[in-house]
């Protein structure tokens, strides 16, 4: 039984999904259990998750960086939907005598208006002038500008080993390097981002990320000694 303050939250994610309307996902988030953390979700399709689906990356980095203790809410930042689309997603932080006990996030699938605006511009512009000045994601101005690229974009899956598999495959992709390749101080580094980012958190992540770096559970367990024995 969820926490009867989270209990108000999972009618309000209701009515939420009724009133925005299928472009938008609400979810909320209970923290008891963070490998089942989705009690509640209206309007699903959108990241393709389902009631009892695991915390994601950003949630997890939130607990870890403890910025819900300055913030109430964190708005506007980028997701990724189980199609590719990119989302626009929020949380508000649920707080119970000054401790997080749950999150209530909203994503915005902004696709089809985008499709909108792109077929009126082209009513009264050539195709190319779309193509070239507005599409989405592409530089304005002059020079060789490029858009900035959030830090961290959230991903939204329904079990533990995706989330993981996700969050090694992110670090080996800015590694630029394979599984099976990497040396000692690859593998060392990349796990102490992992667990920057909150994934240990998740119970059963560890054997999750070994399957991911090719490697044994003993492993990581001990990567992750080394990495706080170096921190102290």
């Amino acid at each position: 039984m969820a926490n009867p303050l989270l209990q108000h939250y999972m009618k309000l994610t209701e009515f939420l999904g009724q009133a925005l309307g299928p472009d938008y996902e609400v979810a909320l988030h209970d923290l008891t259990d963070k490998n089942r953390s989705i009690i509640a979700i209206a309007n699903n399709h959108v990241s393709g998750r389902e009631v009892g689906a695991p915390l994601t990356n950003v949630a997890l980095k939130i607990l870890m960086d403890k910025s819900y203790e300055s913030q109430d809410y964190r708005l506007h930042y980028c997701g990724v939907s189980a199609t590719g689309k990119t989302l626009r997603s929020s949380t508000l932080f649920i707080k119970q005598n000054g401790k997080l006990i749950g999150m209530l996030c909203i994503n915005f699938d902004d696709s089809r208006y985008q499709e909108a605006s792109e077929n009126i511009l082209r009513l009264c512009h050539p195709d190319a002038f779309v193509q070239d000045h507005c599409q989405p994601g592409r530089p304005q101005g002059g020079g060789d500008a490029v858009r900035a690229v959030p830090a961290t974009t959230e991903s939204f899956h329904n079990s533990i080993d995706a989330v993981a598999g996700d969050a090694v495959g992110r670090e080996l992709a800015r590694l630029g390097v394979t599984a099976d390749r990497l040396t000692p101080d690859e593998r060392i580094q990349i796990i102490a981002s992992l667990e920057t980012g909150g994934i240990f958190l998740l119970k059963g992540a560890v054997k999750d990320v070994a399957d991911a770096l090719h490697c044994s559970q003993a492993s990581v367990y001990r990567y992750l000694s080394q990495i706080k024995k170096d921190e102290t």
